[in-house]
């Protein structure tokens, strides 16, 4: 290796080609110092999210009422009376307790939450004392942790999507921005039980599989992509706005195809194929988003965001 190759400093990459390791390392190496900022609560609106993977974890049903009795005064007062019972106007018409919250960030947190429930079931029969309730310190940790960590997944992809379009060392500095200069970090790591950190890995993950799988997808690749738009807006219902990409490029594909080749066999089929493919995309968006609609309690906010 001459001397000129010793000298020169590693480059980050051009518009276009993967991240180089450097990026990369550089973004793992600060998400973990600042995993020293987490603060495992659960609080206000993050109640009614976590409810929705506490309930049926520990109590096996959808009873949210021991999260609510658990919760901040502040958000307590207004939802529960003095006997600690859900006031009139929150029950549900089956007398429960109205849970309005999207079920999305329960549904990520599941898979970790699971682990940890069993390892304290395990450290109960070998003699702990820690409660197996749900609302001890290792299930808030392991939501805390789990939360940072779909943040900075979100970010990650957010940072190679950005490669795409231009020098690594702006996409690198656009995504210190957005992680730093904005309210993520609040969510990541101060309220992680809200659910804006997830609802930024859901986004980012769904739009940096629909960049990846743009120029081509077959039915496997829609069905994929209905599943990840299903699982954005069931994380945070006003996601819906995001998938206004599909809708764009869904318009340029149908025009371009009706006005170059629609008459022939091969263009029709091409226009067929894609018109199938949108049907097997909205199935499976309203697949996911089925139990949501089937909630009385949640209509309201749908109206909302839609």
């Amino acid at each position: 290796m001459s001397p000129s190759h010793l000298s020169e400093p590693a480059q980050l990459s051009i518009p276009g080609a993967p991240p180089s390791h450097i990026g990369r390392r550089l973004l793992q190496v600060v998400f973990l110092v600042s995993l020293a900022f987490i603060n495992p609560w659960v609080r206000g609106d993050g109640v009614g999210y976590y409810a929705f993977v506490r309930a049926p974890l520990i109590q096996h049903n959808l009873d949210f009422l021991a999260d609510y009795q658990h919760a901040n005064e502040s958000f307590r007062v207004n939802r529960l009376d003095e006997h600690g019972e859900a006031k009139p106007m929150f029950r549900t018409s089956t007398g429960h307790l109205d849970n309005h919250f999207s079920v999305g960030p329960a549904i990520l947190w599941a898979p970790f939450l699971l682990l940890t429930h069993g390892g304290v079931l395990v450290a109960r029969a070998m003699g702990s004392s820690v409660s197996a309730d749900g609302l001890s310190a290792p299930y808030h940790f392991t939501m805390a942790l789990a939360t940072a960590f779909y943040g900075f997944l979100g970010l990650l992809m957010s940072f190679r999507l950005a490669c795409d379009y231009v020098e690594e060392r702006w996409a690198l500095l656009a995504t210190f921005a957005i992680w730093w200069a904005s309210s993520l970090p609040v969510y990541m790591y101060f309220n992680p039980s809200w659910s804006h950190a997830h609802s930024a890995f859901a986004a980012a993950l769904f739009l940096w599989y629909w960049h990846k799988t743009q120029a081509s997808r077959s039915f496997v690749q829609w069905l994929v992509l209905g599943l990840t738009a299903g699982l954005m807006v069931n994380v945070y219902y006003a996601n819906t706005m995001v998938l206004l990409v599909l809708a764009v490029e869904g318009i340029f594909q149908y025009l371009s195809l009706l006005r170059r080749d629609s008459q022939s066999s091969a263009g029709s089929s091409r226009l067929s194929t894609l018109f199938v493919s949108h049907v097997l995309f909205a199935i499976t968006l309203l697949a996911c988003l089925l139990p949501t609609f089937l909630r009385p309690d949640a209509l309201p906010y749908l109206r909302r965001a839609f």
